[in-house]
């Protein structure tokens, strides 16, 4: 069955694909490492040891019944589509705030990764009194803030480590993915 955040994420994958055509440019490489394989992996390693890449599906979805079970909560529908659709490296895009980069995941190891980094952080979440979020994005790389859904509402915020969000840039993710436009170089948002 396909969602609304599967069918957005497809639909901007795509739009990545063709803008990434039209300059001519290969899609993104990055270094390779035989420990770190992906599905997502298309080309033979390269002369300087890098490895191309481009989206593709998850065949078996990631599983968040462990993270439910350890912080006795559901998780909102559209966070488990999200890193449940593609296995990809991070997606650059622009929307009217300004750059954004989408976290994906590359491998199964990946995502352990992040669910031991999403306990943590809703052990901080807890401590605060503030409502538990799910970071999607990150905005300039020398700033704290990031974009996460919030768990109850789906909304998309603005947030920074350890503060409340900063404001509601969205009611839902696949409504905030449908208006993003794909970008090949990183930036920043504000």
């Amino acid at each position: 069955m396909t969602t609304p955040v599967k069918t957005a994420m497809q639909q901007f994958i795509n739009a990545y694909l063709t803008a990434a055509g039209k300059t001519g440019k290969k899609f993104p490489t990055v270094e390779f490492d035989p420990e770190w394989l992906s599905e997502c992996q298309k080309d033979t390693v390269d002369t300087d040891g890098r490895v191309g890449w481009r989206p593709v599906e998850q065949r078996q979805h990631v599983d968040f019944n462990g993270l439910e079970n350890a912080l006795e909560l559901q998780i909102h529908p559209d966070i488990k589509e999200y890193y449940g659709s593609f296995w990809s490296g991070s997606l650059e895009a622009t929307c009217d705030e300004g750059h954004v980069s989408l976290i994906q995941l590359w491998n199964p190891q990946d995502f352990d990764r992040l669910i031991a980094n999403l306990i943590g952080h809703a052990l901080v979440k807890k401590r605060l009194k503030q409502s538990f979020t799910v970071f999607f994005a990150n905005t300039e790389p020398d700033s704290e803030y990031f974009l996460s859904i919030d768990n109850e509402t789906g909304a998309v915020l603005l947030e920074a480590p350890g503060l409340p969000p900063r404001k509601s840039v969205e009611a839902c993710l696949s409504d905030f993915i449908k208006r993003l436009k794909p970008c090949l170089e990183p930036s920043g948002i504000h």
